[in-house]
């Protein structure tokens, strides 16, 4: 008679209480689809309720990936928005005019602006509660997110309405920043 390894007990109690658990509460995985994405999936071959325990799982794993692909479209998005402002800044004849009147459209944000040297700024976005007016002007209510961004002896100001549309990209701000300056030392 074969008798049963001491080791593997303790993992039978904890399956089988488990297993008891998720009979005595049926909807316990459902309330919670997060747990989805940590589970194995079993092998469809038990019919319709084990399949939408898989379907549940793929669901789960796919929002995963939405969530993602989301993230990687805003920043690609932005980064096509820097380089559209960089090359209307290159054919423009006055870079004041130009971060004035055409970045705001091409980026994508509510302000833009060229401002005297402001100390302590580095290229990083970040959310504020109240932006000022003296940084954004009239668009200083709809603000909330700026980015200060050091460009020679001046300050570029980038203000947005939604986080979204001014992602927190230190090299993509940097790089808007350093071409600015570029044609600015002409």
């Amino acid at each position: 008679m074969t008798r049963p390894r001491p080791d593997t007990q303790p993992e039978k109690d904890e399956a089988a209480a488990v297993e008891a658990f998720l009979h005595a509460n049926p909807g316990f995985l459902a309330a919670r689809p997060q747990l989805y994405a940590v589970l194995a999936p079993p092998r469809r071959v038990h019919g319709e309720p084990l399949a939408d325990h898989m379907t549940a799982m793929v669901e789960a794993g796919r929002e995963t990936w939405r969530n993602l692909l989301e993230a990687g479209r805003t920043r690609r998005n932005f980064g096509g928005k820097v380089a559209e402002a960089v090359l209307a800044l290159i054919a423009a004849a006055d870079p004041f005019d130009c971060v004035r009147d055409e970045w705001p459209a091409r980026l994508g944000v509510e302000s833009c602006r060229l401002i005297a040297a402001v100390p302590g700024t580095a290229p990083m976005a970040r959310d504020v509660t109240r932006a000022s007016p003296a940084l954004h002007g009239e668009a200083a209510p709809l603000v909330t997110r700026e980015a200060l961004l050091r460009v020679g002896d001046h300050t570029l100001v980038l203000g947005a309405r939604e986080a979204a549309d001014l992602p927190n990209e230190p090299e993509v701000l940097a790089f808007l920043a350093k071409a600015l300056a570029a044609v600015l030392a002409r």
